[in-house]
């Protein structure tokens, strides 16, 4: 009571900020990134916390990584690198179950040993791409996704950035310091955990839900041409191994091989140089025919096109019934000389076209699918030759020969980061910048690649945690708790990791870890008990931050992506916290005594 009563009206007042904010997030529409700036302004106005603490986290080591690593993802994008990823790692699933299982896998190693925040920013692209392809719901795979790459990091010392604040925190104080590997004597429990909720509860509790994208699919049916060359990767494999029965809403209609054409392709089709492959499709499958490593368009006026192809756009547009092309073929048309575009597929009231692409006869009002400079949708916008002209958003082919100097420089990235040669930040500028300078992505690209809601989550966060640590209401809550334990090592080894995961709920981890780590060695002093496993419990209950998207930035990552609601979170992320919190105090204790 004499804390309660001792407690400023700036705690107060910052507890009912973010009581109010987490009411926001659970009943409201408002966009987290608007609720969080809220709640920052009241409290900087209020003078709760100081600007040059309310607004650190703009200049915060961990924002500025998330915002530079979202450019270095597009060095992969942009090179078809992520298809890579995709194939390799996470294959073909037989069932939605075991997609996840596929996706965790991987995370979760992989997380143990890098930072989980760029393992979850290179698979995003990949998941996003990999879910459509095996028409699986990307509602079902986002939390899976950020989950099992927090449950990874709990593994080892470098797995997050909180066991290594709260190892600098340890070492500071005198103590010896966490082994790299220490961790792993809970981290393994922690992540089987993680995994088998997942298979089996999140059948009913993961959220299934279809984008709007995903509703108002295109139900058109163009048809379009593509090449295999002769250097394909392509080549030898069947159509099923090229991913070519994987593409929703698309249709191998027929082979050209040496002039014989092969109808009703089967999926054992062994695919050779020279194939020219016709399909039929909605235009997001074709424009992923587009992009797929070892298939070219048909047509060799693509080639003719000044420029490199990745600098070209995609553009749709309506012939008019005054245009010089209606009335003859595609191949006859000269279209390339007239426009400097290229056709690449054709759609005609909604239906599939039969017969190849360049023997098909114009009419007015066909919709074709172009390559082009940018400049062409200006130039013709206002055209009579055409009813309407419009790009498509900023899809473009892709530079499949960097793929492999892109996935060479994220691996550089890691070992570097990995081998402490230099910091996460320090490491993801390099790489930004070795993709820039060597093509892997461009200027404009890398300026549109960070998701700004994100990242202004993540810095007004640590503004919002600032006000709860200086106005005293951080401290109030958390020592309310421990002071509960009375002389029970087992039961104060319990209200560290409810107190934690509080904390990281309303703040976020590396905030909650530093709150509590000095109540921590004073709980271990009053009880005369060892500190190691208070800080070890420290560790995963701040690092296992799954019950609100704010927690965690992974969990902000994925939170637009999947189609989130708060309440998602909340639903999922609660009984697993129980869970891995009553694995932790069981195991902890027994690997390292009182």
């Amino acid at each position: 009571m004499e804390a309660i009563d001792a407690l400023t009206w700036q705690g107060w007042f910052s507890l009912g900020v973010v009581a109010a904010s987490f009411a926001l997030f659970a009943f409201s529409r408002y966009a987290p990134d608007i609720i969080t700036s809220a709640a920052l302004t009241l409290l900087l106005v209020a003078g709760v916390v100081s600007p040059a603490d309310g607004l650190a986290g703009f200049a915060n080591e961990g924002m500025l990584t998330v915002a530079v690593l979202y450019v270095v993802v597009t060095g992969l994008t942009e090179t078809g690198a992520v298809a890579w990823l995709v194939q390799s790692l996470l294959g073909r699933p037989r069932s939605p179950t075991a997609a996840r299982l596929r996706l965790m896998a991987p995370v979760a190693a992989l997380s143990a040993f890098v930072n989980n925040t760029p393992v979850v920013a290179v698979f995003l692209p990949a998941v996003k791409d990999w879910a459509r392809r095996h028409r699986l719901e990307l509602s079902r795979l986002m939390i899976p996704l950020s989950f099992a790459s927090i449950a990874g990091g709990t593994c080892t010392l470098i797995g997050t950035s909180t066991n290594l604040v709260v190892n600098g925190l340890y070492t500071a104080s005198g103590g010896p310091g966490i082994g790299f590997f220490e961790l792993a004597w809970v981290g393994i429990p922690v992540v089987v955990v993680v995994f088998v909720f997942l298979l089996t509860a999140g059948h009913w509790l993961l959220p299934s839900r279809t984008s709007a994208a995903d509703r108002n699919r295109d139900v058109r049916q163009y048809t379009a041409e593509m090449l295999v060359p002769d250097a394909s990767p392509l080549i030898g494999q069947t159509i099923e191994q090229a991913g070519l029965r994987q593409l929703p809403g698309l249709f191998l209609v027929e082979i050209d091989r040496d002039g014989q054409i092969l109808p009703a392709v089967a999926s054992s089709e062994i695919l050779r140089a020279g194939d020219r492959l016709v399909f039929a499709g909605i235009i997001d499958s074709v424009l992923d025919l587009q992009r797929t490593r070892g298939l070219l368009p048909a047509t060799d006026q693509v080639f003719k096109l000044g420029g490199a192809r990745e600098g070209r756009c995609f553009v749709e547009a309506v012939l008019s019934d005054s245009s010089p092309m209606v009335g003859y073929t595609v191949r006859e048309g000269r279209f390339r000389t007239r426009y400097n575009a290229v056709i690449i597929a054709v759609n005609r009231n909604g239906v599939r076209l039969p017969g190849k692409i360049g023997e098909i006869v114009l009419r007015a009002g066909d919709t074709l699918l172009l390559e082009s400079r940018p400049s062409f949708v200006e130039q013709q916008r206002n055209s009579r030759d055409f009813l309407l002209v419009s790009q498509l958003g900023d899809s473009h082919p892709l530079n499949h020969q960097r793929a492999p100097l892109a996935v060479a420089i994220v691996l550089a990235m890691v070992v570097t980061v990995t081998s402490g040669l230099l910091s996460m930040l320090e490491g993801a500028l390099l790489a930004a910048g070795m993709m820039l300078l060597t093509g892997c992505t461009d200027g404009a690209t890398a300026r549109r690649a960070p998701d700004w809601q994100v990242l202004v989550v993540i810095a007004t966060s640590f503004g919002i945690g600032a006000a709860l640590q200086d106005s005293g209401a951080a401290a109030l809550l958390a020592g309310g708790l421990i002071g509960m334990a009375e002389q029970s090592p087992h039961v104060a080894l319990a209200l560290v990791f409810v107190a934690t995961s509080l904390l990281t709920s309303f703040a976020t981890n590396n905030v909650a870890a530093v709150l509590v780590f000095p109540i921590c060695l004073q709980t271990a002093a009053a009880l005369g008990s060892a500190v190691e496993p208070f800080l070890i419990t420290l560790m995963v209950a701040a690092s296992t931050s799954f019950a609100t998207p704010i927690g965690y930035q992974t969990n902000l990552m994925v939170f637009n992506l999947g189609g989130y609601r708060f309440a998602d979170f909340v639903r999922i992320g609660v009984p697993l916290t129980v869970l891995v919190g009553l694995v932790t105090v069981f195991v902890v204790p027994v690997v390292w005594p009182f």
